[in-house]
């Protein structure tokens, strides 16, 4: 029995590229998008209530960059991002103003999928870009809104990334690249599809190696992908393994005036995070008929982390130094006020933190899908069930200067040149030594009726029940200090859509939509203000959080201006209740704090896109318009901001005060040209509107020479090219930042002990209040060759 063309797209996993089946049938491209994360039958992309943006692996490669994240934030409408980790590999992503970011700390809004698994950490929410290969992907959607079919942490929106197989990707590829700041890359794949076509593989591996353009900042990754997949006529099961193994420095903000001496300056080193990750995943999906469809995972995730920051002691307090006479710079805690409660660690200027997380993350999900008409009318209907658990292991150390009580500090050497700490005491500190269990089961269910050939409506429902459990092995339960604790979060999330198309050139839709995120472990382990924890991840304890819940309406329309172009337009308003952020409690290292909620958030906006095909020159535009402001009075700490209290360094942040980070304005172009039959020129045009530093978030703080409250927009173009020399080869380039331009993609007013060359001063003179920046990346290239030959033999 030969599958009919419904069938064949849904065994595609939802891809809106060309497919192939077992049996040589080819068809056309379809736009069908699968409307859950997990394959489904899919539905055609124009009665979605929803301005879904696909990207595929040709995009991929006509635009190389180190993660996938690079091609979001080039090309995708409402994507914004900030450098703060320091590394390509790390990049914060927000999609209208919602993040997803691989920084403890920053408030999660986005859920990522791949191959319907869902791969934000249970620890944090937190998204590793360096940890889904960019070579593996097949196509990916970015789905926007609070859709509850995509589970926790959709809040602003989802990234569904659906990952290659050896029969679309046929035959052996061998590619090499190099080029600025040392970076060497070298990538190996081939793929095929057995002689009786029932069984097809891909295999993938990658290793780059770069000094980084900034001072101490190198990076090794080490990325390999697999998939075995089997089918038949009714059948598809797919095997699939990630594995990691990288090792990144990334030093982030760092003061402006050290910048002004160079834009490689670094504040404190090192910054390091080694990832490890053994990701095995089971795809299946199986037609009972031509109209009912089932389909699962399951799934094992080992993920570990081990993070060694060298940081400036955030409890660093000059009061505990002599300030005069004979002892003058000697430690003396004893000396100062005793309400102050200072100790001998009160006089350490640096600190070497260490942890270690260790996580094993494991489920599965199961769907049917039914394709059957309802009163002579089509309809669609899926239900499922999703099981996860999480369990977590974190430890967490301290190691301060080796200084002693009567000893001397001021005019001893603390850092290296590096501002390295060094002369560490051999005594290290555990300061966390948690486990944690994330528990979350889900039912869910969406419905597609259309009324008739124009109008299409689609109701949606999860409900989530999530158990998180902490255990704290150095305090003991009970304790009011112990982290330890239970708690449990329920919720039932709604959507409703409606879409309108009166033909094939025009689609207009509207629809409201709620999701939620509960606590995760670190955010409840780290919510006590009386005891403020460092990130990423010290804790102290637990009061109980809320659970946030997003609720988003939106509206917009898209269609065709003619057959090679389409447009979209799109308007959203999204409120967060009892949002969760961390809220800052020391200005020094900028990660000493706690988590609560704030209660509301808003972001409102419109996208507005155009793509479309001129003879040989392919063009796509667009511009987004994003207003994140705080929906609630809330009080902050910043001693740095002009407007906080002399003696309790807090401020006061209303409702209609934008949050910081997020530019309200960005405009993308994407042109590239065919020169040449074989010979292709691409330009990327990327603006950012100016954007408040994290510290000034009520927006009122009055700038000076070094504590700017706001940071200018910026405009960056990248070229690319390349040509397909023949027999296989191909050359390429890429070069960014051309115009070589200075700009910051985030910052936050802060302090330091360290002058703008460098040199520690600990006395109180030498405490200085400004604001600490991200430098963009100057101008680079990279050029590289790509080698492809042979392919299994055609199926049968």
């Amino acid at each position: 029995m030969k599958l009919k063309i419904s069938a064949i797209v849904a065994l595609a996993l939802a891809s809106s590229v060309p497919l192939s089946a077992a049996e040589k049938l080819t068809t056309s491209t379809i736009n069908v998008i699968s409307t859950t994360p997990l394959p489904s039958i899919g539905l055609p992309l124009n009665i979605i209530p929803a301005n879904i943006q696909i990207f595929d692996s040709k995009d991929l490669r006509n635009q190389p960059g180190v993660t996938f994240a690079d091609q979001l934030i080039n090309n995708a409408q409402g994507v914004t991002f900030s450098e703060t980790q320091g590394n390509p590999w790390q990049p914060d992503v927000m999609f209208r103003g919602f993040s997803a970011s691989p920084l403890a700390g920053t408030p999660q809004g986005m859920s990522v999928y791949v191959d319907g698994v869902r791969v934000n950490e249970a620890f944090g929410d937190t998204v590793h870009w360096d940890l889904i290969p960019n070579f593996a992907i097949q196509n990916m959607q970015i789905v926007p809104g609070s859709n509850p079919v995509y589970g926790l942490n959709t809040l602003g929106g989802a990234i569904a990334i659906q990952t290659k197989d050896g029969r679309n990707n046929r035959g052996v590829a061998i590619e090499a690249e190099g080029g600025s700041w040392g970076r060497k890359r070298a990538l190996a794949q081939f793929g095929g599809v057995s002689k009786d076509g029932s069984i097809d593989y891909f295999f993938g591996a990658q290793n780059i190696t770069e000094d980084g353009w900034r001072k101490y900042s190198p990076t090794h990754i080490n990325q390999t992908f697999g998939k075995i997949g089997w089918q038949n006529e009714s059948s598809k099961i797919d095997l699939s393994w990630i594995g990691a193994k990288n090792n990144m420095i990334g030093n982030g903000l760092t003061p402006i005036d050290m910048l002004g001496i160079s834009r490689e300056e670094v504040h404190t080193t090192p910054d390091q995070t080694k990832n490890y990750l053994n990701h095995i995943a089971l795809n299946a999906s199986h037609w009972l008929n031509n109209n009912v469809m089932l389909s699962g995972n399951m799934y094992h995730r080992t993920s570990n982390r081990k993070t060694l920051n060298g940081d400036l002691n955030d409890d660093y307090n000059p009061d505990a130094i002599v300030a005069a006479g004979a002892d003058a710079g000697n430690c003396d805690p004893g000396a100062a006020d005793p309400a102050l409660g200072l100790t001998e660690e009160n006089c350490s200027p640096g600190i070497m933190n260490r942890s270690r997380i260790k996580q094993r993350n494991m489920g599965f999900n199961f769907q049917s899908a039914f394709n059957q008409d309802i009163w002579g009318k089509k309809n669609q209907f899926i239900t499922g069930v999703g099981y996860d658990l999480a369990l977590t292991r974190l430890k967490q150390t301290e190691q301060l200067n080796a200084v002693e009580d009567d000893q001397p500090v001021l005019g001893q050497t603390w850092f290296d040149s590096r501002r390295m700490p060094i002369n560490l005491s051999n005594e290290i500190e555990t300061e966390v030594n948690l486990g944690g269990r994330a528990r979350t089961m889900s039912l869910f269910a969406t419905d597609t009726l259309s009324l008739n050939q124009s109008w299409h409506l689609t109701a949606s429902t999860r409900y989530n029940h999530t158990q998180v459990t902490n255990r704290d092995h150095i305090t003991a339960t009970g304790s009011s200090a112990s982290l330890s604790g239970d708690h449990n979060f329920n919720r039932v999330n709604p959507s409703l859509g409606i879409t309108y198309t009166p033909n094939d050139q025009l689609s207009v839709f509207g629809s409201y939509s709620e999701s939620s995120r509960a606590p995760t472990s670190i955010e409840l382990g780290c919510a006590n203000p009386n005891v403020p924890c460092k990130l990423p991840n010290a804790m102290a304890g637990d009061p109980p959080l809320n659970q946030v819940v997003a609720k988003t309406y939106e509206t917009g329309l898209r269609g065709k201006l003619t057959e090679t172009f389409k447009w979209n337009t799109s308007i959203y308003r999204t409120i967060n209740h009892d949002d969760i952020h961390f809220i800052q409690s020391s200005t020094l290292g900028g990660s000493l704090g706690y988590f609560d909620n704030v209660g509301r958030t808003k972001r409102q906006g419109f996208d507005l896109g155009l793509t479309g095909v001129i003879d040989k020159l392919f063009l796509r535009a667009g511009y987004s318009f994003v207003s994140a402001k705080y929906d609630s009075d809330l009080t902050l700490i910043n001693e740095v901001n002009s407007t906080a209290g002399a003696d309790d360094g807090e401020f006061q942040v209303r409702k209609g005060n934008y949050l910081a980070g997020i530019p309200k304005h960005q405009f993308k172009l994407r042109a590239q040209y065919e020169v040449l039959p074989k010979w292709t020129v691409g330009t990327n045009v990327v603006y950012y509107s100016d954007q408040f530093v994290h510290g000034n978030d009520n927006n009122s703080h009055v700038s000076g020479a070094l504590t700017p409250g706001k940071l200018s927009g910026y405009t960056v173009v990248n070229l690319d090219t390349q040509v397909d020399v023949g027999q296989g080869w191909k050359v390429f380039a890429k070069a960014i930042n051309i115009f070589d331009k200075d700009y910051y993609s985030g910052g936050r007013l802060g302090e330091t002990y360290f002058s703008s060359s460098g040199s520690w001063n600990g006395a109180d003179a030498g405490e200085r209040s400004l604001t600490s920046v991200v430098p963009g990346a100057p101008r680079a290239g990279w050029i590289g060759v790509r080698y492809e030959f042979g392919g299994a033999p055609e199926a049968k």
